[in-house]
């Protein structure tokens, strides 16, 4: 059984978790990456996708999250996200909403802001094709 460590996942609205926890799958901008105790430190940018979360017993939580950062230290794991949705509330509208948007942005910008856009939609539809929304 692995280590518990301190994990806590705030979005700009509130505190969403701040618990022991066994585990952390994180998506990072280089790519996912698991997250356990005495993990090495680390600060990443966050991309959009699902942050899977194990606590000790096997109880998981899931969210969908962009933008925003993670960081590892001593201490344990720190997700500041942008935006963060418990999965048990997502409804597929909220999903799909977010992808329109993305596809206006990626029609309306120009060269690197395009970049950008089109990157978040493809992160997006990805979220949509793995949740089956």
């Amino acid at each position: 059984m692995p280590d518990p460590f301190k994990f806590e996942l705030v979005s700009p609205e509130r505190l969403l978790v701040s618990d022991e926890v066994e585990q952390v799958l994180v998506p990072g901008a280089e790519g996912d990456m698991t997250v356990l105790a005495h993990h090495a430190p680390v600060l990443t940018t966050l991309r959009p996708g699902l942050l899977d979360i194990g606590f000790p017993g096997g109880k998981n939580q899931r969210f969908f999250i962009r933008g925003g950062f993670a960081e590892v230290n001593p201490a344990g794991l720190t997700v500041l996200a942008e935006t963060a949705i418990d999965l048990d509330e997502l409804k597929a509208e909220q999903l799909v909403q977010a992808i329109k948007d993305a596809e206006e942005d990626v029609a309306d910008l120009t060269d690197d802001a395009r970049d950008r856009a089109q990157t978040k939609l493809e992160h997006l539809r990805q979220v949509q094709a793995t949740l089956h929304l």
